[in-house]
């Protein structure tokens, strides 16, 4: 059977024959898969090598229980769980290790540059996308997570939760935290000016309202009130352009390329295991 045609809506699809015992729908299903899960453990753990053992061990992992699995939660949700669990062993084996600069986190949206666009123009998006790379880099472990999970590869807040252990509400708290951090260290190279005017009288905390409305936390008349209020203050407003540029910016991030060798060593680890090898 061919599996070049299915679309990404046809995991289950793959997921039940892997689950049969077919080692080709399996070694397509994490193909499929593979490169989100190298970004994750790139941006996690801020190094290649540990990023391309995330990556070989959630792979293998996957191949040994893939017939355990259960469909309470999505292939992507599984795959991020594992991969998490063993960016946490990375980051314990590390902890005690002496303070060094992180390698340079080498992603693909570091080198997409608009063809239309002016040489101070892509310098800028360039700027832009390594300020973003920074601001996460720079954040606690338990607050970088849930923003890779939930603003970079796009999980639901529950989902989220399932991955990393943590209620939902914690995950909530712990991504609004993230978010105002991030965009605190981004806002200064998005162009939005800083020197806005306000409306007369007391603003509301609207950054913390905006990002509590991406999770859809607001009432509608709490919605309408904040609207009402961005109208009225530019430098409101502003700030909230500044997160919603943020925030699109994780989002539109692509999934990092993976180096050749990394791509080959795993591709073997894995076609040794589903032919009956031994792995390390």
């Amino acid at each position: 059977m061919s599996y070049m045609g299915l679309m990404l809506s046809d995991d289950e699809q793959l997921l039940e024959q892997a689950r049969a015992g077919q080692p080709e729908a399996l070694e397509h299903l994490l193909a499929r898969h593979q490169a989100q899960v190298y970004r994750f453990g790139m941006r996690m753990c801020r190094n290649p090598e540990d990023a391309k053992d995330v990556l070989q061990d959630t792979l293998l992992s996957v191949a040994r229980n893939v017939r355990d699995f259960r469909a309470g939660s999505s292939i992507s949700t599984w795959l991020y769980t594992i991969a998490r669990s063993f960016c946490v062993k990375k980051r314990r084996k590390s902890k005690f290790a002496p303070p060094g600069a992180a390698a340079p986190l080498d992603t693909a949206a570091e080198h997409v540059v608009d063809p239309r666009a002016s040489a101070d123009d892509a310098f800028a998006s360039k700027q832009v996308e390594q300020a973003l790379e920074m601001a996460i880099a720079s954040l606690e472990p338990m607050y970088r997570e849930v923003l890779l999970l939930r603003d970079v590869e796009g999980l639901t807040a529950p989902e989220v939760a399932r991955v990393t252990g943590a209620s939902v509400q914690a995950v909530k708290s712990r991504l609004h935290r993230a978010r105002l951090a991030v965009r605190a260290k981004v806002a200064p190279w998005l162009g939005i000016p800083t020197d806005l005017p306000a409306a007369p009288g007391a603003c509301p905390d609207v950054l913390a309202l905006f990002s509590s409305h991406r999770e859809g936390e607001l009432s509608a008349d709490v919605c309408a009130r904040m609207e009402r209020h961005l109208e009225a203050c530019p430098r409101c407003k502003g700030a909230c352009d500044s997160l919603k540029r943020t925030l699109s910016l994780c989002r539109a991030a692509p999934a990092a390329a993976i180096p050749a060798e990394v791509q080959a060593s795993v591709q073997a680890a894995l076609r040794d295991f589903l032919a009956g090898g031994r792995t390390h």
